[in-house]
């Protein structure tokens, strides 16, 4: 194993997690001896030249860019861990939910009230804010188009605060993130309400890239299978329970719902 190597890492989810991310880092540097500079992604997954041509060692990412970018370029990216939460919801297994919010003051009680109103997500790569949102429209069979008006906020943490705000309607946001930012700021609670969950879905993992040495790529799941005291502390900040170890073709029926959504010609939420 390589130990002199600085290992590039992004995160191309929500910052409300990062601190964590950077937690992870931390044990997995004294433990393994590693090397880690992480930054917080700013664009696509699919569309970032630092993923396309392969500069990256480590990457947190959504299921839905996983899968697609694993079926435009093949075995280069693989599945090392995926967080457990420790709600009952997530039955102790590495999944997680959408949830449709509204603001709590408004008379929006049910999915299908929400017909005619003014939507807001994250962004269109993203399974929990968009994907998942979609393939409920197209379960339930809603005529398109479903909403009055659909606005893209760049960002979970945005549409919560858009939402609160009274600015859009609704959005759909990762089960996860919501509950870190209700944890981090705990009067946004009295202003959200939930109307739909949809789910469960497996979480985001961790993912290594192939052209790391394989038995690296080992080493960092069994770490990350038994954490120190400090990472402890760090899970139980952010409801993490433990790791789990995934693989890639948990990810597939995220790929199966979003190209069902295609071939039914609901090519964007609408």
């Amino acid at each position: 194993m390589t130990r002199l190597k600085k290992l590039q890492v992004i995160s191309y989810l929500a910052p409300n997690w990062f601190g964590f991310y950077e937690a992870v880092l931390a044990y997995l540097g004294r433990m393994l001896g590693l090397e880690t500079q992480l930054k917080q992604g700013e664009c696509d997954p699919l569309l970032d030249p630092l993923l396309l041509q392969d500069q990256l060692d480590l990457a947190f990412i959504c299921g839905l860019p996983l899968i697609r970018y694993c079926q435009i370029v093949s075995d280069q990216l693989q599945p090392v861990v995926a967080p457990v939460m420790q709600a009952p919801r997530y039955q102790n297994r590495p999944i997680y939910f959408s949830d449709v919010i509204v603001n709590a003051a408004s008379n929006l009680a049910r999915f299908d009230d929400l017909a005619g109103t003014m939507l807001c997500y994250n962004d269109p790569g993203s399974n929990s804010g968009y994907n998942l949102l979609r393939h409920r429209l197209l379960q339930g069979r809603y005529p398109q188009p479903f909403f009055g008006k659909v606005v893209q906020s760049g960002s979970h943490q945005r549409s919560i605060r858009w939402v609160v705000e009274g600015r859009l309607d609704c959005a759909a946001i990762d089960s996860v993130v919501l509950e870190q930012e209700l944890r981090d700021f705990p009067e946004l609670s009295q202003h959200l309400r939930v109307v739909e969950i949809l789910g469960p879905y497996p979480m985001p993992p961790l993912v290594a890239a192939q052209h790391l040495d394989t038995y690296l790529i080992q080493q960092l799941q069994l770490t990350l299978l038994q954490p120190d005291v400090e990472l402890k502390t760090a899970m139980e900040r952010v409801g993490v329970q433990r790791f789990a170890p995934v693989e890639l073709a948990e990810y597939e029926a995220i790929a199966e719902i979003y190209n069902a959504a295609l071939k039914a010609g609901y090519l964007t939420i609408s």
